[in-house]
């Protein structure tokens, strides 16, 4: 568990070499999510999609990504919508260590 003072004001990682799985359980506890297969596979997507092009993706590019990477019916922002509501780049990007992507706001 990381103390308080690891994140920012929104929850966001301030030091990415701190996540871990553990600390992303423990960021999704806070946001309300038990995380799922279907999470962690999406979060795996968000921290390959970050090492490939040193950026969170917004919204768009994360649905692409997704159809890209693990097909059309995962690459649909309802079904992304299913898994971090409200904002799912926003969120996942938080629950995956990564930082906010910098159109959401």
């Amino acid at each position: 568990m990381l103390s308080a003072s690891a994140f920012d004001k929104e929850g966001f990682l301030l030091n990415l070499d701190d996540w871990s799985p553990e600390v992303a359980r423990q960021i999704a506890a806070a946001e309300d999510i038990a995380l799922g297969d279907g999470h962690w596979e999406v979060i795996e997507l968000l921290r390959s999609y970050y090492r490939e092009f040193d950026a969170s993706p917004a919204m768009r590019p994360l649905v692409k990504y997704c159809a890209l990477k693990l097909g059309p019916d995962k690459g649909k922002s309802i079904y992304l919508m299913s898994l971090f509501p409200g904002s799912p780049a926003k969120l996942g990007s938080k629950i995956a260590g990564l930082p906010k992507p910098e159109n959401c706001l």
